[in-house]
């Protein structure tokens, strides 16, 4: 015969008490993406909550794993600068830079190349920082919960590709900068647009300043979260606005000048917050910061060649190659067999829209580079979120990922 259990809802009040009891007593791991909305790509969070609050944060990359670097050792020197492209695809100008100044530097024409193609690789750059960050502002605070910025944002970003669609017919993939300066100049038509931008571009600086700077609602999910010391993240090779936001005044353009940075007049943003909010007062004040570089840029072009004067490296002008057979047999050369660098190695570092971009390559003497290694700073920014994250609540962890601006195709590369 069964034997009859009489309920009793003191008795099932205490028992459901000590399940709580047992299940407090543990933290629960919980995995954020790799398909969640805000984490910028492909990226894994394995997180270890106590309640809300995260106790341990170990970021799982390499689902977008593409062999890039490898693969560049395959690929003519010339070759290799689309697939630079699509590392960090918001960065395509400075990936093209970062890389032809490294085999340059390689090939020993550094001081070679012409005044104005230094100039235009400078304006152009200026601008990729710009359309990058705008990319990363409508998103941050579209994480967040402000939508309106993500159509201000993309607004002014599309301004900026359809100046490189004019010039080369990339909007994203630009594939412009060429080993010994660029493969063509820019049409005449463009200074006119840039400055067209340059004139617009300040108002919705002020835009983006009356919509979120004075949010209280931003204010409060991005003030005193994702605190990392000036210390931190120095040990952790943080680099660009992320570093600047933790008041450590550092930009490859100042203290590692390249293409002629040393002579344009700019301000290196530095807040001390240690914050999302300081990283993001940061990246604004750099909106403008970038914009007074293209418009001295813009000043500065004065006619001249834009690729150095040695047919066995720069391909030769389409009028030359008409009646020169010289020319056409340079042209035939560089084109189907490339052209040889010296043995030895070079790195060389350029301050990308998201910090040091850094390109170490090794030749063997052959058309193909050996080795290519590239210090990408989403992948080293990245490895600072768990410092970032450790005792906040899982809502800041989608505010801390913006605040760094990472993209998945650099990181996994």
């Amino acid at each position: 015969m069964s034997k009859v259990v009489e309920y009793s809802p003191t008795r099932k009040l205490q028992e459901l008490a000590q399940m709580k009891d047992q299940v407090l007593d543990h933290n629960i791991t919980v995995s954020m993406g790799p398909q969640h909305p805000s984490t910028h790509g492909v990226l894994r969070l394995e997180l270890e909550l106590d309640g809300e609050t995260i106790v341990n944060a170990v970021p799982d990359i390499g689902y977008l794993h593409t062999g890039m670097e490898k693969l560049m050792e395959y690929k003519k020197y010339q070759q290799n600068i689309v697939i630079t492209d699509r590392m960090d695809y918001l960065n395509p100008m400075g990936n093209n830079l970062g890389y032809v100044m490294c085999v340059e530097k390689l090939l020993g024409i550094t001081d070679e190349i012409p005044e104005r193609a230094q100039v235009i690789r400078v304006m152009l750059t200026e601008l990729q920082r710009i359309a990058s960050h705008m990319v990363w502002l409508g998103t941050h605070a579209l994480d967040i919960g402000a939508m309106s910025m993500f159509f201000y944002c993309f607004r002014e970003r599309e301004k900026i590709l359809n100046i490189y669609e004019a010039i080369c017919g990339g909007r994203m993939t630009v594939s412009y900068f060429r080993v010994g300066g660029l493969p063509y100049d820019i049409p005449d038509f463009v200074p006119g647009m840039i400055r067209e931008f340059c004139k617009e571009f300040p108002k919705a600086i002020d835009e983006y300043k009356a919509l979120l700077a004075g949010n209280t609602i931003f204010q409060a999910r991005t003030k005193g979260v994702g605190i990392i010391t000036p210390e931190d993240a120095i040990q952790w090779g943080v680099t660009g606005p992320s570093l600047r936001g933790s008041g450590v005044d550092y930009d490859v353009r100042r203290y590692e000048p390249y293409c002629g940075y040393e002579t344009y007049d700019f301000e290196v943003p530095v807040e001390t917050g240690c914050d999302v909010w300081s990283r993001f007062s940061v990246r604004i004040r750099e909106l403008s910061e970038s914009l007074k570089i293209v418009r001295q840029a813009l000043d500065r072009l004065k006619p001249g060649s834009v690729k150095v004067d040695s047919p066995k490296i720069a391909l030769p002008e389409r009028e030359m190659m008409k009646h020169q057979m010289d020319a056409l047999i340079h042209h035939f050369l560089l084109a189907g067999l490339g052209f040889e660098v010296p043995p030895g190695e070079a790195y060389h570092a350029i301050e990308g829209s998201k910090g040091e971009l850094g390109y170490y390559i090794v030749s063997d003497g052959s058309e193909r580079p050996y080795r290519v290694h590239v210090r990408g700073p989403s992948f080293v920014n990245l490895q600072a979120l768990p410092v970032m994250v450790k005792g906040a609540m899982i809502a800041d962890t989608v505010a801390v990922i913006g605040s760094l601006d990472i993209v998945l195709g650099e990181i996994d590369r």
